[in-house]
């Protein structure tokens, strides 16, 4: 019995550590991503951002929205039609470094500070069972932005926070 507990809460610290490491990994990219947004270099933007994933994320929100608008079953399949294209548009006129500085801004990174360091970011990260981490306003807060290792680089992938954030409409 013991040694079935002992086996147990070595699993349990394996999958922690593994899980930390992966948030200090991907923390270094993210502080990448936030010294291009601040510094509006649209390459390092890029490098740290997966167009064609946050595209997708972005058309499966739209649908979301339109899906619970109270609006009629011909409007709504119309919203459905218009999805990808929307996103599409939305996508080149969202994924800019200066749009995500405006939301940077709404959740407190704005020029006048410092950007948080590695050790930093990483504590606002949380790992996700699928591999992926995601940036919290709040330690147990909802996932707002989704970060995914593609070929050694973890890029923003998602975008889970309220759309007119990305807008940089306060409330």
């Amino acid at each position: 019995m013991i040694r079935k507990l002992a086996t147990l809460a070595l699993a349990a610290l394996t999958l922690t550590a593994c899980a930390t490491a992966t948030r200090y990994d991907a923390a270094g990219d993210v502080h990448s991503l936030l010294v291009a947004i601040r510094d509006n270099d649209r390459q390092a933007f890029d490098r740290h951002v997966d167009r064609d994933a946050l595209k997708r994320s972005l058309d499966a929100r739209l649908s979301r929205e339109a899906g619970r608008a109270n609006m009629d079953d011909g409007w709504r399949a119309a919203a459905a039609l218009l999805g990808p294209s929307l996103a599409d548009l939305a996508g080149e006129a969202l994924i800019r470094p200066e749009v995500f500085r405006a939301a940077a801004a709404y959740y407190g990174y704005t020029a006048d500070q410092p950007l948080p360091n590695r050790i930093a970011i990483s504590g606002a990260l949380r790992y996700m069972p699928d591999g992926r981490v995601c940036a919290t306003k709040k330690k147990e807060g909802p996932c707002l932005l989704v970060f995914t290792q593609e070929d050694g680089v973890w890029k923003l992938s998602g975008f889970e926070g309220d759309l007119s954030d990305l807008r940089g409409k306060r409330r």
